[in-house]
């Protein structure tokens, strides 16, 4: 893809992410095919915010759970880069409050996050490497948002679109979850006082850190790497549930304190 269409992709998707506006896929649009050059969009529009003063966090994971694979007709993970400007701290009582407009339209979901003590590197990175990698763990709920009309989205689109990323937030961060068999750890989602999803740590890919190490092993592709302290949010463990303003969902995961999130 030349340059120049890259760039001019990165800014329709900037654009729409600042102005709230969507546009139409970039598989219909231009023809995008290639998930290569879809990555390669996501690259240049992070560039174009980092020269703006965003910071990256670390990474997130879309698209592991066969139940979110189908409900977007997809058959293969992505990952996105987590930027700071829409990172929301959680009061420490477990609350935090989001406003629903800077969104255009919003789908939650609960996922476990990690948080790196070493550097990671792939290819070949299996998950006992990351779980020995590991400092701590937290539940976690994303945002996810997406750019592309009425979320008609083939996975080069959610792709270039930074894999639908939208914001996220995370519980205390606890180091004997490194202890516990993640696969089973079980999460429910209440929506407004009634349950909406649930599911266990298995729904991403198997286990939440082979969903990590299938990322690090992705980056080595592009000869990137996860460095101490980087976030990863390792992918949804249920269906995404719709977002309104006004809504309020409570997250809560076998042995850690719930985490409540209002959005105004």
């Amino acid at each position: 893809m030349p340059t120049q269409s890259v760039e001019t992709m990165a800014q329709m998707l900037d654009a729409a992410w600042e102005k709230r506006t969507p546009i139409p896929p970039l598989s219909e649009s231009i023809g995008l095919a290639s998930v290569k050059e879809a990555y390669t969009i996501q690259t240049h529009w992070t560039e174009l915010r980092l020269a703006q003063g965003e910071q990256v966090m670390g990474r997130k994971i879309g698209l592991t759970s066969k139940a979110i694979q189908q409900q977007l007709n997809v058959n293969e993970p992505d990952y996105g880069a987590l930027w700071r400007s829409r990172y929301f701290a959680a009061h420490p009582s477990g609350q935090v409050e989001i406003p629903a407009d800077l969104f255009l339209q919003p789908r939650l979901e609960g996922e476990i996050a990690f948080l790196l003590g070493q550097a990671l590197r792939g290819p070949g990175v299996t998950w006992q490497q990351v779980l020995a990698a590991t400092e701590a763990l937290a539940p976690a709920v994303e945002i996810i948002d997406s750019r592309i009309e009425n979320w008609r989205i083939k996975l080069v689109d959610t792709v270039a679109d930074n894999a639908s990323y939208g914001g996220f937030t995370v519980g205390p961060w606890s180091k004997q979850m490194r202890e516990v068999d993640l696969r089973l750890v079980g999460m429910i989602i209440q929506q407004n006082g009634e349950p909406v999803a649930e599911g266990i740590g298995a729904a991403a890919l198997g286990h939440p850190a082979n969903s990590v190490a299938w990322l690090i092993n992705k980056l080595a592709e592009f000869d990137i790497g996860l460095e101490p302290g980087d976030i990863v949010i390792s992918g949804a463990l249920a269906r995404a549930v719709p977002v309104a303003a006004g809504d309020t969902f409570l997250l809560e995961m076998l042995g850690q304190p719930p985490l409540t999130v209002r959005f105004t």
